[in-house]
């Protein structure tokens, strides 16, 4: 009996004897491929059991005639079509048919299946029939991966549409397909954003969030198709945002990743998608810079586009891949069966050149069983052998050069590095060796830390896995919730030395190696907060070193060292013969002490030479401003601080410490000894000394942030601080969700007032001082009008935030009493407020003061901080427009040191300045520091930069300061200056003020005692005491 005879007939049960025939006897001479469509039509039978049959035997024909699948595929959409039949047998059999077609398909002709389960998507057709559709898209997640991604241009704007249907079933399927689709990306970079991607389909609100979160990606694949496909939704919607921010945003990446996509082609399916957004958006966002930004964005686009037109496609191309086989199998009038096999096998053909599948053996596995029915093997295999050719030659695949050298090598990959919204490296080489010392250069923002943090995070394409080659990297940063871990457990609780099972003991002698001993400077029992950024240094690289790294990846490991440990820190790289190593460094020494290749970052490249940096040098003359301080186009712009009441010679001190000694509560010695220094408007100061001799103590004693046990610390009360912090990152590490911008703005917000400052110094009250606070004490007062003189005892709540100044020129401030619901508008003497406990309120009253009297010259705006940014290095798209966790750490200091000068301080500190930045940028902060009118402190180790800028010198060893130089204040303490103001009082680390020793004449033991008489007589009588006589009773404690 014919097939055509059996289909008429058919019944449930048929189904084996039918698969056995077409096994057996081909697509051909079974009679299926003639008889394909009348099978078709008995799956959409209009009577179940007719239909019931087709159903089945088509699901039997999938599951067990794979060389038949190029004839049963035409099934597909007729199974489909009845997934919505009413009769629930029937439509669950027909989706399982059609799951079987799609799950049992050669993964390559995948893309062969897609226009069937596309025209069951429209939202017209029936929800059932589109669910079923939506489901044979997630079911090729588990059988053809790889090839899924391939086809995500395809899918996912079908997806996606059906992601924002109203009916609740299309939307679970549509969600489950697109996260199958979404989970085959392969591209590490983005694919744990799936999440993400799925929420900005079908949550607008939550479209900005997840604008910074693809801004903070670090991109170091080549992005394709798939991964385009996967990304073009989210940047669709944040380009239909309202927020003009979140829309420039989205242009920028664009585009960026445009840039980043090597074959025009791969992109063409999404430019009609986005261009016609960025050129709305191009012409009607208000914002002049932002519609510039997009702009680009368009022509960047439009750019592409006409590359995609003009380039010569390096993908697979169906009609020619047919037209090949047609020629090869002498076939070119085939109809029927034979034609729909050519067209499967050149489906098949495709996919594989677009995936590189192009081995003869791969290509014979996944085609040769189409031909069966109509050639022999030997003929099927020799037409697609000849094809598979012709398809190698339209692909261009270009040779890997190789280079000759002894070595053991490391790494050979090519790949692209970008970090959010900039491209770093792009399509670039990089081969490393055993024992080779590389000195990586690259301006400030060219991607250098970036790189190695992607190499350590196994996150750069082709670089070998961890197992193969370990690589560990170096870096001196403490997170705020280990500081308070002593040096051996921070080192073992590291998860990477863990791993390793490293014991507690052979920490302690790793450490013992670098100097971390019992009774030395660092002792290994003693808490990380407690090292100078040297000693962190190198219990980075002890850690380091405990992990035998095939590679080591080290960023700036001379930063905080002195002369002695940088020599140590050579000797030991110089020591790792069989060690490579990475090093970006701004230390010319060591770069040539060192360093066996130079690696070059250059227009999105890296560009290797073999020898040292002078060799380098020689080669690159221009490389030479990587280390020289020279005149460059970069500028630096501090605020200039403007006048101090009170103050009318820069050589005035402004910070003092007298006689000060600190020891910190876990050392039994003393890290400083009797320390007495003064800064005035005209310093240039120096802080130099080894590794741990205290200097950055001494400078937390100076701006309050510690208090010493013994001595007095002292700061005009007028004077604004500005202090960046040699760990400078401690300053914004709780801010990184926010923009530069945004932070500069947060900290001032309350009319100028600095947060920081205020949270440095501690303001809690003592319960001593509390105490004080709540005793009542009497006060006078006369009235105008009778002179009758009136005592009341009265306790002040709290200080209103006035202070003005006296006849006597001693501050008074504003005061509520106890009781009272509004501000008294009573002033007491300062005097009097320090006896009754309220020393540390004065001294926030006077830091708010001074901070406001900084406010004034320009308004907190986002524009003036823009500016602001601008003026120390920052530009605006990384200032305003990236959150600070995304940025490079030369850009983080920059935002610390803008923050920091934007209340125009008259003192700015430094530690270690010179970290991080770039030459460029260290020859512009000392240019700004030359011409900045405030005084100037600064611990460096880098002598080239502070000898130019500093004549006076503090040099510290060993908890002990010696000056040295052309001390300002000390040539110019003697200056007659008129109407100078004499200070009264001063403000220790604590908070507290204190009476400051003026040129009042000094009472003799006989007028102190006429005094005294004089006074106790007047209070006997109830008569007024004059200010003087009321400032020497409360001394004398006699009222």
């Amino acid at each position: 009996m014919s097939i055509e005879s059996k289909l008429a007939a058919l019944s449930i049960g048929d189904e084996p004897s039918l698969v056995e025939d077409v096994k057996k006897n081909g697509v051909e001479k079974s009679g299926l491929a003639a008889n394909i469509h009348a099978l078709a039509a008995k799956v959409e039978s209009k009577t179940d059991d007719e239909a019931l049959a087709g159903i089945a035997l088509v699901k039997a024909l999938a599951e067990g005639a794979p060389d038949a699948q190029a004839v049963t595929k035409i099934c597909l959409a007729a199974c489909l079509e009845q997934a919505g039949n009413k009769n629930k047998a029937v439509a669950t059999a027909a989706t399982e048919a059609a799951l079987a077609i799609c799950k049992n398909i050669n993964p390559f002709a995948l893309k062969s299946l897609l226009p069937a389960i596309f025209s069951k998507l429209p939202v017209e057709v029936k929800w059932p029939i589109r669910e079923a559709a939506l489901n044979c898209i997630a079911s090729f997640g588990a059988v053809a991966p790889k090839q899924l991604g391939n086809a995500l241009p395809e899918i996912v704007p079908e997806v996606t549409a059906c992601m924002w249907d109203t009916k609740k079933q299309i939307k679970t399927a549509s969600t489950a397909a697109m996260k199958e689709a979404l989970d085959v990306i392969g591209n590490k970079d983005i694919e744990h954003m799936t999440d993400k991607i799925l929420t900005a389909i079908t949550k607008p609100k939550e479209v900005p969030e997840i604008m910074h979160a693809m801004a903070g990606v670090t991109f170091v694949q080549s992005v394709e198709s798939p991964a385009l496909a996967m990304v073009v939704p989210l940047l669709l919607r944040g380009l239909r945002e309202k927020n003009t921010a979140t829309k420039r945003q989205s242009a920028v990446i664009i585009n960026n990743m445009s840039k980043l996509v090597d074959n025009p082609i791969a992109a063409a399916p999404f430019i009609p998608l986005l261009l016609p957004e960025l050129e709305k958006n191009a012409s009607s966002i208000a914002d002049p810079e932002a519609r510039g930004v997009t702009e680009k964005a368009v022509e960047q686009i439009q750019r592409l586009k006409g590359l995609a037109e003009k380039a010569t496609s390096v993908v697979g191309d169906v009609s020619k891949l047919e037209a090949e086989f047609k020629k090869n199998l002498s076939a070119d009038g085939a109809t029927g069966g034979l034609e729909m096999c050519i067209q499967h096998a050149s489906s098949i053909a495709t996919t594989m050149m677009d995936l590189l599948f192009m081995e003869d053996v791969q290509w014979k596995k996944n085609i040769t069983g189409t031909f069966t029915s109509y050639y022999d093997a030997a003929k099927a295999e020799d037409a697609i052998e000849k094809t598979r050719v012709v398809a190698e030659g339209m692909l261009e695949i270009p040779e890997e050069e190789d280079e000759e050298d002894d070595a053991e090598e490391l790494c050979n990959c090519q790949f692209t590095l970008a970090y959010g919204t900039k491209i770093l490296l792009h399509n670039t080489k990089m081969k490393l060796l055993r024992g080779k010392k590389y000195g990586l250069l690259g301006g400030n923002d060219s991607g250098k830390t970036t790189l190695m943090r992607s190499i350590a995070n196994n996150q750069v394409e082709g670089f070998p896995d961890s197992n193969e080659v370990r690589t560990v990297f170096v870096e001196a940063d403490i997170q705020g919730e280990q500081s308070h871990l002593s040096c051996i457990e921070y080192v073992f609780v590291d998860e990477k030395i863990q791993a390793l099972g490293c014991t507690r003991d052979e920490v302690r002698e790793m450490l013992a190696k670098v100097g971390f001993v019992p009774d030395g400077k660092a002792k290994p029992d003693h808490a990380v907060s407690t090292l100078s950024g040297g000693w962190r240094m190198k219990l980075a690289l002890a850690r380091a070193m405990l992990q035998k790294a095939d590679i080591l990846l080290m960023d700036e490991p001379t930063n905080h060292l002195d002369v002695i440990n940088v020599a140590w820190v050579k000797k030991y790289l110089n020591s790792l013969t069989n060690v490579t190593a990475i090093i970006v460094s701004h230390d010319s020494g060591l770069l040539n002490d060192c360093c066996t290749n130079i690696i070059q970052i250059e227009n999105l490249k890296l560009h290797q030479y073999k020898g040292n940096l002078d060799e380098f040098v020689k080669i690159k003359p221009s490389a030479r401003a990587y280390f020289s301080f020279t005149e460059s186009k970069l500028k630096f712009r501090f605020p200039q601080p403007g006048p101090i009441e009170g103050v009318k010679s820069k050589g005035k001190a402004l910070m003092k410490m007298s006689n000060c000694t600190f020891t910190y509560p876990c050392n039994e010695k003393p890290t400083l000894f009797d320390i007495s220094v003064q800064v005035s408007l005209s310093s240039r100061v120096a802080c130099v000394g080894e590794n741990g001799a205290g200097k950055s103590t001494m400078i937390k004693l100076l701006v309050g942030e510690i208090e010493p046990q013994t001595g007095d610390v002292w700061k005009h009360p007028n004077a604004r601080i500005a202090y960046v912090a040699q760990h400078a990152f401690h300053h914004i590490e709780s801010h990184l969700n926010k923009t530069p911008n945004e932070y500069i703005r947060w900290r001032y917000a309350n009319n100028g007032e600095d947060k920081e400052s205020l949270v440095k110094v501690t303001m809690q009250f003592s319960e001593e001082e509390e105490k004080l606070q709540k005793t009542p004490f009497e006060i006078q007062f006369t009235d105008e009008e009778t002179g009758k003189i009136s005592k009341v005892k009265k306790v002040v709540s709290e200080l209103v935030g006035g202070r003005k100044t006296n006849k006597q020129k001693d501050y008074e401030y504003e005061v509520r009493y106890a009781g009272s619901t509004v501000d008294s508008g009573e002033y007491l003497n300062a005097k009097i407020l320090k006896k009754m406990g309220w020393e540390k309120a004065m001294k926030a009253v006077d830091m708010k003061i001074a901070q406001r009297a900084g406010l004034y010259v320009r308004p907190l705006s986002a524009k003036n901080v823009e500016q602001h940014l601008e003026d120390v290095g920052l530009d605006k798209e990384f200032g305003t427009h990236y959150r600070m966790s995304a940025l490079s750490g030369g850009q983080k200091v920059k935002v610390v040191l803008a923050a920091a000068m934007w209340n125009q301080p008259h003192i700015l500190i430094l530690d270690e300045p010179t970290n991080y930045l770039d030459r460029e940028s260290l020859g512009a902060l000392a240019g700004a520091i030359e011409v900045f009118d405030g005084g100037v402190v600064m611990i460096t180790h880098n002598n080239e930069f502070c000898s130019k800028l500093c004549p006076e010198t503090w040099v510290m060893d060993a908890g002990h300061l010696e000056t040295k130089g052309d001390a300002e204040w000390m040539l110019k303490q003697d200056t007659k200056i008129e109407d100078q103001q004499q200070l009264t009082e001063v403000t220790d680390a604590a908070g507290n003020v204190t009476k400051l020793k003026g040129q009042k004449k000094k009472l003799s033991k006989k007028e102190e005692k006429a005094m005294i008489k004089k006074i106790k007589a007047k209070l006997k009588d109830g008569e007024a005491l004059d200010s003087d006589e009321e400032e020497f009773a409360i001394e004398k404690d006699l009222i």
